[in-house]
């Protein structure tokens, strides 16, 4: 953690919906004059497409069936702890991009499935945000966890992930249901060992419960609409935290627990912005006085 050069850190495994929430982020980001650097997850993936499918192979034959993206060592977990590290003491780093189709090969001038160079972060930004797979990652090796300010986890309720993730996956990278399920099996396994152990270190979890039958994610036809669903906000230390002010400004809500409100699934943009402006704000304020 580093008062003079923050990082906001937004965990959630594929098909949760961080990417949702890195948008209200940059609206805060934006609204609010703070210049950010980000990086996302899976510039830190250890394999490039071919490289990954090759070792997936290798592990198959050699009987390990439960290697995924997830995975701990399927990633460079030590290279994302180094520049967590070096943001965090010199607000300086490095990042790299996974290019995952046509568009963003495109733009990149990389293939498909290739990584692009690494490339320093630009000089004078006001913090760091990360948007991946292990942004709070605490082993026995690594602590991921502990040079974050701010930990965020994206934690819908698990049919509800997987109907998203296979409408994701089947309108945007042409893939079938059968193919998304062989994933979700395959990582199933790292998902209870290396992705929700997290959600126990994040400081704010957010978590979409839909409010109408989502028993066979495998056949639903369409994704619950935020009309649909409730969201679960658990804080990790609700001190500080105007629960009050929360429950009058966001209609329909009300507290669960005392580190949890209950919210209306299409309240939750207003929501993040309620809470997380002001942390950011104190953040970037205790940065530019260090």
């Amino acid at each position: 953690m580093s008062k003079k050069h923050p990082i906001i850190s937004v965990t959630g495994s594929s098909g949760a919906g961080t990417s949702t929430v890195k948008h209200t982020f940059d609206q805060i980001f934006r609204r609010e004059g703070i210049k950010s650097v980000s990086i996302e997850g899976d510039a830190f993936h250890r394999y490039n497409r071919a490289d990954m499918k090759a070792e997936l192979q290798r592990r198959y034959d050699a009987g390990d069936f439960g290697f995924s993206h997830f995975s701990f060592d399927a990633n460079v977990l030590d290279e994302l702890e180094r520049v967590f590290d070096e943001y965090g003491r010199t607000g300086k780093g490095r990042t790299r991009t996974y290019v995952h189709d046509a568009a963003e090969s495109a733009e990149r001038g990389v293939p498909p499935g290739e990584f692009t160079d690494w490339r320093a972060f630009e000089d004078g930004s006001d913090l760091l945000f990360y948007e991946g797979l292990h942004g709070a990652v605490k082993t026995d090796g690594i602590d991921i966890a502990g040079k974050a300010d701010l930990k965020i986890g994206v934690v819908p309720v698990i049919n509800l992930e997987w109907i998203q993730k296979i409408h994701r996956d089947r309108a945007h990278r042409g893939y079938t249901t059968e193919a998304v399920t062989d994933v979700i099996l395959r990582r199933m396994h790292a998902y209870v060992h290396c992705i929700c152990p997290q959600f126990t270190e994040t400081d704010i979890n957010f978590q979409r419960v839909p409010v109408v039958d989502t028993s066979n994610p495998f056949t639903a036809r369409w994704i619950p609409t935020a009309d649909e669903s409730l969201v679960v906000i658990r804080f990790k230390t609700p001190r500080g935290i105007d629960f009050p002010y929360l429950v009058s400004m966001i209609h329909g809500s009300w507290m669960s627990r005392a580190n949890s409100i209950v919210i209306p699934g299409n309240k939750l943009d207003l929501a993040m912005q309620l809470i997380l402006t002001p942390l950011i704000i104190r953040l970037v304020d205790h940065s530019r006085r260090a």
